[in-house]
């Protein structure tokens, strides 16, 4: 069963680092969340029951060692913006560029959104986590899922139309 799952989370290592980077906005500590996180579900392989979501598993584990480093090291906020990182790649063209922009004030909306309607709207609308399955993975009843969804997403329309 190890293999398998050992398996399972290097397919899932691109989605564990776009949620480790949105818990914690710094390229350099998401990596080291995510490989805590495969450390930790390698370790407790045996707790994962076939026949649920491993996805759901893994991102809860990954959330919780975020929560225990952040209670480990008393931080007051991040230590690095994704917004600032200049690591551009593709074309120069106007689309691209348009493009970018469009995503960093998308970025800027959900960065100024409290962490609770971030890790919700990363959970449900990028994962494509079930309300069900996000409501595991954070702790809270599927009704405060569906409740910051529906905060995050209208504030996310307010901050980029008046932009």
């Amino acid at each position: 069963m190890p293999a398998a799952i050992g398996q399972e989370l290097v397919a899932l290592l691109p989605r564990l680092r776009r949620f480790a980077l949105v818990l914690c906005r710094s390229p350099a500590l998401a990596d080291d969340l995510v490989q805590g996180a495969c450390e930790r579900a390698l370790a407790n392989a045996d707790t994962w029951e076939p026949g649920t979501r491993f996805d759901a598993w893994v991102f809860r584990i990954l959330r919780n060692h975020w929560i225990d480093q952040l209670r480990r090291s008393k931080a007051e906020g991040m230590t690095e913006d994704v917004t600032e990182q200049k690591q551009i790649i593709g074309d120069s063209g106007e689309g691209p560029v348009l493009s970018r922009l469009l995503l960093a004030e998308v970025q800027r909306a959900i960065d100024a959104m409290p962490q609770e309607q971030r890790e919700v709207l990363v959970l449900v609308c990028v994962e494509e986590l079930a309300y069900r399955e996000a409501a595991e993975v954070l702790g809270v009843p599927i009704g405060t899922v569906m409740s910051r969804l529906a905060r995050a997403r209208k504030r996310l329309v307010e901050m980029t139309e008046a932009a």
